[in-house]
């Protein structure tokens, strides 16, 4: 299953959307023609002055909803706020994320980046479902390469969005779509101009530790440009199961067989 997918006619529910490349996409998918957008962040005052520029451009077609996508009921009680403006959900993009190990923060951040991330993809998959009366949609998961790269001085991060990635690829799995009619798309990103990058020694497991890699590692993040090219390029062409990386400012790379052929190798290990 692959083709042209379009934004066009479509409703979006994009988590983290306040700000940064989930404010982006919202943008960029209204560009493209869809139907509605609904911004779900917990920085209410932030989130407001968004949507409100937003619809001064397509009016009526955002909305906003405080959601603290770290906590169960924020989850349910924002899923069924926008399924009840929009009637339909056809997209959700989960990219609510927290980048951060350190000792206030990673069980936060866990919250966040992976059980919240859970919660919104089951409710999406029950809603959007073809073989129970739903109408299929397309669900994206934001991994990283945090998921493929060991990053020392977060090892937290990336066990979370390892997590990610796997989660998404096990759920994808024949005859997944087949069934349900529904998309699981995956991307990571690598470092990215975006607020994320900042102050990344105050978010590393050791702070010692991470000024000492710091001081000899030179980060050299992508454009949010490129990564939101990235990202339509997958929305448009990604079949169902597929992982994708976008770095370096390159040409968004599918990467799925590359991916299969390791657990292939290891499936092998465990069942000979």
């Amino acid at each position: 299953m692959s083709g042209h997918w379009e934004a066009k006619e479509k409703t979006f529910l994009i988590t983290g959307g306040a700000s940064g490349l989930g404010a982006q996409y919202a943008e960029t998918f209204l560009k493209l023609g869809a139907k509605k957008v609904a911004v779900l962040d917990i920085a209410e005052a932030v989130g407001e002055k968004f949507v409100s520029s937003l619809n001064e451009t397509y009016p009526g077609k955002a909305i906003f909803v405080k959601c603290d996508v770290g906590n169960e009921d924020n989850v349910s009680g924002a899923f069924e706020k926008v399924l009840s403006d929009f009637q339909r959900i056809d997209v959700i993009i989960n990219n609510a994320g927290i980048m951060s190990d350190a000792p206030q923060l990673w069980r936060k951040a866990c919250d966040v980046n992976w059980q919240g991330l859970v919660s919104f993809t089951t409710k999406g998959v029950e809603h959007m479902r073809t073989d129970k009366g739903g109408a299929g949609g397309t669900i994206i998961n934001i991994a990283s390469t945090a998921a493929l790269y060991k990053f020392k001085t977060m090892p937290i991060y990336c066990g979370s969005k390892m997590a990610v990635l796997h989660f998404s690829q096990t759920l994808a799995e024949p005859p997944f779509f087949d069934r349900t009619g529904v998309r699981v798309l995956t991307i990571c990103f690598g470092p990215t101009a975006t607020p994320l990058m900042e102050n990344l020694n105050d978010r590393a497991i050791d702070m010692d530790l991470a000024k000492d890699f710091y001081a000899r590692t030179s980060v050299n993040p992508q454009t949010v440009e490129s990564a939101v090219n990235a990202f339509v390029t997958m929305f448009e062409e990604g079949a169902c199961g597929s992982i994708w990386l976008s770095v370096n400012n390159k040409p968004v790379l599918d990467i799925t067989d590359r991916i299969q052929n390791v657990f292939k190798d290891f499936a092998k290990l465990i069942t000979n």
